[in-house]
């Protein structure tokens, strides 16, 4: 059973929250509220810059902010961030079962390892695949055929679960199961059930009924 990160294994929000209304602060603007800025999070520091200053990646001050903001997030990556409710008994079922499970997301291992870490989750992931593991990131297969090969289960005897399309996108090219994280980061505007997915969770404790 592979993991997307952010808004599927654990909710990360709340810690990159706090980094986004610091470097507000820092610039002299409010604070966005918490309900604001969830749903930007599994897009990653695009989302979170342009829903905070506007900015778009080829935006000249996005290069300028982006090294400052996830220097910010950095330095309290692991305050407020937790597994989702249920997701420790998940873990636990499939450590007792006896089935491998393990981490593919785009976020940089540089901020994936100390996260993981910090929660004790990276010794017992059975592989930890990060954005720039490889030279290719979701929705590219590569990471998932790479996370399968490192713990030597094939694609069809996998199951990925994700809150973006771009995780559904990634799984259904790898051959994977593919289920949306329905408890995750999903805004308004997301429509997960014309994503392709497999399956819909509503909370983790659901992936136990595809196990069998």
């Amino acid at each position: 059973v592979l993991f997307d990160l952010d808004g599927t294994l654990l909710d990360t929000a709340p810690d990159l929250a706090a980094a986004l209304n610091r470097l507000r602060g820092e610039l002299g603007e409010p604070p966005l509220s918490a309900a604001a800025v969830r749903p930007t999070v599994s897009h990653g520091s695009p989302g979170m810059l342009k829903l905070g200053f506007g900015l778009e990646p080829d935006d000249v001050r996005y290069a300028e902010l982006n090294p400052r903001f996830l220097a910010l997030y950095r330095e309290a990556i692991a305050v407020q961030t937790a597994l989702f409710p249920g997701m420790a008994e998940v873990l636990a079922h499939l450590e007792t079962a006896g089935i491998p499970w393990g981490v593919v997301t785009n976020k940089p291992g540089w901020l994936t390892e100390p996260l993981l870490q910090a929660l004790e989750l990276w010794a017992r992931a059975a592989c930890v695949v990060s954005g720039d593991t490889l030279a290719q990131r979701k929705p590219d297969p590569e990471p998932l055929w790479y996370a399968c090969e490192q713990v030597g289960v094939a694609p069809g005897r996998a199951l990925y679960v994700g809150d973006a399309e771009r995780d559904v996108q990634a799984g259904n090219r790898a051959g994977l199961v593919t289920l949306v994280a329905g408890f995750g980061y999903l805004s308004a505007e997301d429509r997960p059930e014309d994503w392709g997915a497999d399956g819909m969770l509503e909370q983790p404790v659901d992936l136990l009924n595809w196990l069998s």
